[in-house]
């Protein structure tokens, strides 16, 4: 597992743990008698910390959180550096995350490859730095740059570390090379350059504005604990000597480990990982080549498709119906663009590459020479069924054809064409150029090679694509009007949107499902249950009445002078008891957990249904759709972790109430949630059989 090679009074030790070097116990234990015999060599003056394969080290291995500890540990490692009478250079050929960083920063010198990039990114795990990252990060940068740095968890290129102070210098030649020079000249210096006792970076100014920062960011997120647990990390480190501050910073470690919220959170982590593994799609599937794309429809998720394709670097037509709806569409996307470049997140030049690669064109036949055709019209089927069925005699041979429908029958549309094979879904969510959720929906006659290249081209957008089956709604929409039903029924039972909202919220959700209606329009709504069936008394009401929402000041809530926080309406609120009098039903009280008991679990059920359907293939694959598309707390892991740790009888006994007293049998508990809940299992523990 570690390479050790002496030449020249260097010893090279390379790292080698495919895939990504990780720093679970086998490596330690490698690497720390590796280390050991170099110290010991006489012939060896300095050392050298280099990596096999793309990535120099990616982070500890997580799933040895919360098992007994196994020596050594990376605190071990490192206490190892400090000591070390030798210089160590990292030579950081690729990512260096985590642990990782951590391990380059405990060495007394650090160069990087131009392809490199660093960071801590512990605080998406619901964890923090547990080996000193908090206390020697903020001594090579300042807290005031470190903090923010592990608050995002997101990592700086080499060039960016190197103007900050992580890296001495990028690398553009040999690396081990460079490293080796750069550790003779460390030993030349007779000097030991350690992190751990800088404090020039330690300043009052930069105190000054860590404290802001991290005021800031615990009243933004107040009921985040591994949030506080960092603030108060890098604090240690300005009030305490660095032994103490990292046994504080190891504490703070140790109790976010044991945390519900962090383990839902590598529980999530886990399930995203695992959703890039489609059951039956062999790894060695041929792809089919995406180098032009077509996008029809310059709505606004047409656009946002097309503005997908141009970041990455894939050219686009945009096709419309007529030249007007275009020139809109396309003067929507220059507008976004330009709003991009003006807050700094894109330069400028990007902005005109990016608006470069999207040309717009009037007529399906310019859909002609595309290598994936994408459909963004109007929610309709017949609209989409005429159009893939025009697209059949124009699109080129091996094209594949997608459309980005929320509910609709993928089967159907496919059916259109005399290439099935080729057709799958593909449903990106609104706004689709921010969004990150990809429900990637196979269809009965989906070739692999199809399934596997729309896969690729997910994450060539940088999306999150998750495979679904076919079903109304698929997944998330599927799991969503059920959610939507339950509210319906709780405020004809005695709750008030806001009581409702308010419960929802304090559960994790940033908007509650009225306030959310009334943002996205409660006339898109209607007018789906007008096409598809199914009634919602309260929300039809408001909708016939021209009540949409905030784009009509009016909705759920009021919304005076365009105002985007809505008020209550004492109109409302006559209408919903007015409704319930008139469908028999006698009102009463809910608290909030009883709320979100009837809002959450018909959701779990319909999830056990989804699962034993087939439509998805696990409940990772569920839970990484609800957090990713539909706002669900990452920290609390997704609907059905959640429903797990309430306990699977509790979720199930309480359907079995729900059902009895509404006399809706379709609130009883599905076939496999029974099945779980009586062997006192979990959806963890369930495995498809097919």
């Amino acid at each position: 597992m570690v390479r050790q090679e002496v030449d020249g009074g260097v010893a090279v030790l390379t790292l080698a743990n495919p895939p990504v070097n990780a720093l679970g116990a086998a490596l330690r234990a490698a690497l720390d008698a590796a280390l050991g015999q170099a110290i010991a060599d006489d012939s060896v003056r300095a050392i050298v910390l280099a990596a096999a394969g793309k990535v120099f080290v990616g982070g500890a291995d997580i799933t040895e959180f919360g098992k007994p500890p196994q020596a050594p540990s990376l605190p071990d490692i490192l206490d190892r550096l400090d000591a070390s009478p030798k210089p160590v250079v990292a030579a950081i050929g690729g990512a260096a995350l985590g642990g990782g960083l951590e391990l380059a920063m405990a060495c007394h010198g650090r160069l990087a490859a131009p392809t490199a990039t660093l960071g801590l990114p512990e605080i998406k795990l619901g964890i923090i730095p547990g080996a000193g990252g908090t206390q020697r990060l903020p001594r090579l940068i300042g807290p005031d740059a470190a903090f923010p740095m592990m608050l995002t968890g997101a990592p700086v290129s080499a060039e960016k570390a190197a103007a900050l102070g992580i890296v001495d210098a990028v690398v553009l030649g040999d690396l081990v090379a460079a490293a080796r020079t750069r550790a003779l000249e460390i030993a030349d210096s007779g000097r030991l350059p350690r992190v751990r006792d800088r404090s020039d970076k330690l300043t009052p100014e930069a105190r000054e504005k860590f404290d802001a920062q991290a005021a800031e960011a615990v009243k933004r997120d107040p009921d985040a604990t591994n949030v506080h647990a960092l603030a108060r990390a890098v604090r240690a480190g300005l009030e305490q000597g660095f032994d103490a501050a990292v046994a504080a910073e190891r504490a703070e470690f140790r109790a976010l480990v044991e945390d519900p919220r962090s383990k839902a959170l590598r529980y999530a982590f886990f399930a995203e990982r695992e959703a890039a593994r489609v059951p039956g799609l062999a790894k060695d599937t041929p792809r089919r080549p995406i180098h032009t794309a077509a996008v029809i429809g310059a709505g606004t998720m047409g656009g946002g498709i097309a503005m997908c394709c141009a970041n990455a670097g894939i050219p686009v037509t945009v096709i419309e119906t007529e030249a007007g709806a275009l020139e809109r569409g396309l003067d929507r996307v220059k507008g976004l663009y330009a709003g991009s470049a003006k807050r700094g997140s894109i330069t400028e030049a990007q902005r005109e590459e990016r608006v470069g690669r999207i040309t717009g064109a009037v007529g399906l036949e310019h859909a002609g020479e595309a290598d994936i055709v994408i459909e963004a019209a109007f929610e309709d089927m017949g609209v989409k069924r005429a159009i893939f069925s025009k697209l059949d005699g124009i699109a080129k041979p091996g094209a594949i054809l997608a459309t980005n429908t929320s509910y609709l029958d993928v089967n159907a549309i496919a059916a259109m064409t005399g290439r099935p094979q080729d057709v799958l879904g593909l449903h990106f969510f609104s706004p689709a150029n921010v969004m990150r959720l990809v429900e990637v929906v196979r269809a009965e006659r989906t070739a692999p090679e199809v399934l596997a290249t729309a896969l690729d081209l997910g994450k060539r957008l940088n999306k999150l694509p998750v495979t679904v089956g076919v079903c109304f709604g698929f997944v998330g929409n599927r799991m969503l009007e059920r959610r939507s039903r339950a509210g319906e029924r709780l405020l004809l039972e005695g709750a008030l949107p806001h009581e409702v909202d308010a419960a929802v919220t304090a559960f994790g959700f940033r908007m509650g499902p009225f306030a959310m209606g009334d943002l996205a329009g409660l006339d898109i709504g209607w007018r789906s249950r007008k096409d598809f069936g199914g009634r919602a008394p309260i929300a039809d009401s408001l909708a016939g009445q021209g009540r949409y929402g905030q784009k009509t000041g009016r909705g759920f809530y009021l919304y005076p002078d365009g105002a985007r926080t809505g008020t209550r309406d004492p109109e409302v609120d006559a209408l919903i008891e007015k409704t319930a009098a008139e469908h028999g039903i006698a009102r009463r009280s809910f608290d909030s957990e009883e709320i979100v008991e009837r809002l959450m679990y018909p959701m779990v059920n319909e999830g056990a249904r989804i699962l034993e359907e087939g439509i998805a293939a696990r409940p990772g694959d569920i839970d990484t759709i609800w957090i990713n598309g539909y706002n669900w707390p990452a920290w609390r892991g997704g609907p059905m972790h959640w429903a797990d740790t309430v306990g699977l009888k509790t979720v199930a006994g309480a359907l079995s109430r729900f059902a009895a007293e509404t006399g809706d049998d379709s609130q009883e508990p599905a076939p496999l949630l029974r099945r779980l809940a009586d062997a006192g299992s979990r959806f963890a523990d369930w495995k498809a059989t097919a």
